[in-house]
């Protein structure tokens, strides 16, 4: 059932009964203008990234082939300064320049019979469970998440790499289960302490949490960058720097991917390679409230979303150089652009129904948050609709 046939034709009968929902959801008018936009099908990311050209956690090009972020900041100052702020640009570093764990000499919780003890030393953090009689330790090798909501730690071990059983939670200033681990009590100390990843997780993982991980189809993490940086979304720029550098301005700027020329549905999907597509998540069959933070998959399912608005895609309200806004009111405009009484001409896309109630802090009411099991953060649900009150959460 693993076979790239078999994948690819998953994705076309999800794309196909997404799209027949969302046209049967629409109303049909003959006084609706039409557009010539050309439909585009859904994709799993695996598709994609198998596709010619660039797209996220692509591993195919040479580690040379990249520039770094520093060669870019040269011409791009301004977005290079501004990204660096964002919590893209801090999803990942060695464990002992994380920040959390810094602050942090000791953390200790326990689940069930088991007790956890996470201690800064002298040479790194280690998080060590124990039942009274056997004990297990680690030395963690990586954190992944800034620590705004939590932060996960991997660990190596007989050259493999493990996820930790549990997390960080800033709301609660300590450690709780890491999502996806299973919540039973730990069978022995070494699923107690850590959850073994295989290949193709590992290089997902660090896929999307560093760039350059996997580079001419070889993991090496010797030679990665942390985080997510320019490349990470621009595709590899050494040959783009070189031309630039050169006064080679019409060739260079055909040298480096711009995710801004890509047609509404690949947009969100191009985002979708890490925070998970309409295909992604049902391949993976994550169904109810886990799937929340899967914004893309989120955003695909809202009937406004339809066959896909170009207004309507990640970067319409989330510049990925700028920091998240965080006042619901910052997001208005967005909303605006559709939901408007103003006239549309007739090479407009229909306009949205105008608000009864308010035209300020939008997202606030259709935009519910909804808080993960055991997670102790909510998350913005990116389903737009209209939420009434005690209705079950729609999936």
């Amino acid at each position: 059932m693993n076979k790239p046939w078999f994948r690819y034709l998953s994705s076309l009968l999800v794309a196909a009964a997404s799209i027949a929902t969302a046209l049967a959801a629409r109303p049909q008018s003959a006084s609706r203008p039409r557009t010539s936009r050309v439909l585009e099908i859904p994709m799993a990311t695996e598709d994609r990234v198998r596709e010619p050209g660039w797209w996220p956690t692509k591993g195919t090009p040479a580690r040379s082939e990249f520039a770094g972020a520093e060669a870019c900041a040269q011409c791009h100052a301004q977005k290079a300064r501004t990204q660096s702020d964002t919590p893209m640009a801090r999803t990942s570093m060695k464990a002992e320049y994380s920040s959390i764990l810094r602050q942090h000499e000791e953390l200790n919780t326990r689940l069930g019979k088991w007790s956890y003890q996470l201690v800064r030393k002298p040479d790194g953090s280690v998080m060590s469970v124990s039942d009274g009689e056997t004990t297990d330790s680690a030395r963690l090798s990586w954190a992944f998440g800034i620590g705004h909501l939590g932060q996960t730690y991997i660990f190596e071990r007989n050259g493999a790499f493990y996820e930790s059983h549990l997390s960080y939670y800033s709301a609660i200033d300590g450690l709780d289960i890491t999502p996806g681990h299973s919540n039973s009590e730990p069978t022995n100390s070494e699923t107690g302490l850590g959850r073994r990843l295989d290949n193709s997780e590992t290089h997902l993982c660090f896929g999307c949490h560093t760039t350059a991980s996997t580079t001419s189809g070889r993991f090496d993490l010797e030679h990665l960058m942390n985080s997510v940086t320019c490349e990470a979304c621009h595709g590899p720029g050494a040959k783009h720097v070189a031309a630039m550098e050169a006064g080679q301005t019409e060739k260079g700027a055909k040298l480096i991917f711009n995710p801004s020329t890509l047609p509404p549905v690949a947009s969100v999907e191009f985002c979708g390679a890490c925070h998970r597509t309409l295909v992604d998540v049902s391949l993976i069959e994550m169904y109810g409230i886990r799937n929340v933070r899967f914004q893309p998959y989120r955003l695909e399912t809202s009937k406004c979303w339809g066959q896909g608005d170009a207004r309507l895609t990640c970067t319409t309200c989330h510049d990925p150089h700028q920091q998240v806004g965080h006042d619901p009111g910052s997001y208005d405009h967005a909303c605006l652009q559709c939901h408007t009484s103003g006239k549309q001409s007739q090479a407009t896309v229909r306009a949205g129904k105008t608000c009864p109630i308010e035209k300020t802090n939008c997202v606030a009411c259709h935009m519910q948050k909804y808080e993960i099991p055991g997670m102790h953060s909510k998350f913005t649900d990116h389903r737009i609709r209209i939420a009434r009150e005690g209705a079950p959460f729609p999936d």
